[in-house]
């Protein structure tokens, strides 16, 4: 096993692990607001600082308490009717879902933007921002490359942006996994995550968020498929209480001792021309009852969803006892709710 504090993290012939330390962390960017405007923007985790993601989970926490209240519930008319657009360009289920219905909660009005009108190069992504300016305050965006969606961030001064997936990030499911982690741990600081797959958007989003609230990381991935060596270090700088990231290439190893498992699908969005190359890559990285048993009695087991059933994950794990997945499903609404008021409403940020 080889240690690695503040360098650039790299496996050494031969090692089947490698740790990558916290050199202190460093202290945490704001919400990004632009001089002259009240506009705010989420396109990575790191765009919170640690504090604000902590406080982003608290206040998740609240609203799903108060959701029984309905339009009683203290933030029901938070938005004040304000417009926010929804536009996907990938296909999406919950994330799509959970957004329209937050909006609605909170006293919003959602609106669905046909990707072939907005995203199709009938115009300049620019060109879009700044017409969308215009008439939303916030723009919901699900799309392919994270360079896109920050040029259309920059286009818009005025416009705030979430982050609804990418290629390359998934932060608004790592909200929600923190959140569902602290409902089943209480405090997560000082667990530890075995993340068992590809080295994709969730898992850079979940190593991110999981380090800056104290939990240590496992990944085990095979080779050509590891976290990007910058994913690592900058989330390792950003990294609270002791929290570190290690590397496996055995999922076996990876998982021992886990307080919790998290896996994903082998071949995501885009990338359906490789799952059979894909499927024999990641055979061995199966999250099954055998694996599983390797983690600490009682681990939970996380999917962000979709799974493929038999892929990476198997019936009797992702139907098991300790199975959170549908939690996590759940917790998209309210996390999704959070940040709205973050970034429109007078939530404490």
């Amino acid at each position: 096993m080889s240690s690695f504090t503040g360098k650039s993290p790299g496996r050494r012939a031969g090692d089947d692990t490698e740790v990558i330390g916290q050199p202190g962390g460093e202290p945490g960017r704001t919400l990004r607001a632009v001089a002259g405007s009240e506009r705010r923007r989420f396109l990575s985790v790191l765009d919170l600082s640690w504090e604000q993601l902590g406080e982003a989970v608290e206040l998740a926490a609240r609203l799903k308490r108060e959701r029984v209240l309905g339009t009683d519930a203290p933030d029901a008319r938070a938005l004040g009717g304000q417009h926010v657009a929804l536009l996907f360009e990938k296909p999406s289920l919950r994330t799509r879902t959970t957004f329209q219905i937050a909006v609605a909660e909170l006293g919003g009005l959602a609106i669905e933007v046909p990707p072939d009108a907005a995203l199709s190069g009938r115009e300049s992504l620019a060109d879009v921002a700044r017409s969308l300016e215009r008439w939303v305050r916030c723009v919901v965006i699900r799309t392919f490359q994270q360079a896109r969606l920050h040029e259309f961030a920059e286009a818009a001064p005025h416009l705030s942006v979430i982050n609804a997936l990418t290629n390359e990030e998934h932060p608004c499911q790592a909200v929600a996994d923190c959140l569902t982690l602290r409902e089943h741990w209480g405090s997560p600081a000082g667990r530890t995550v075995a993340f068992v797959g590809d080295g994709n958007n969730v898992a850079t989003s979940l190593t991110q968020a999981a380090v800056m609230l104290g939990v240590n990381v496992h990944l085990a991935s095979p080779e050509g498929f590891d976290l990007p060596e910058g994913v690592l270090r900058s989330a390792t700088r950003r990294a609270r209480g002791g929290a570190c990231v290690r590397l496996f290439r055995d999922p076996a190893e990876a998982v021992t001792g886990a307080d919790a498992v998290y896996t994903d699908v082998w071949a995501s969005m885009g990338q359906e021309a490789e799952a059979a190359t894909r499927r024999g890559a990641f055979a061995r990285y199966r999250v099954d009852a055998r694996l599983m048993s390797r983690a600490r009695p009682g681990a939970l087991f996380l999917h962000c969803l979709p799974a493929h059933r038999g892929e990476e994950v198997t019936d009797e794990v992702i139907d098991g006892p300790t199975s959170v997945v549908f939690d996590q499903a759940d917790n998209r609404l309210h996390t999704q709710k959070a940040l709205l008021l973050m970034l429109l409403g007078e939530a404490p940020f």
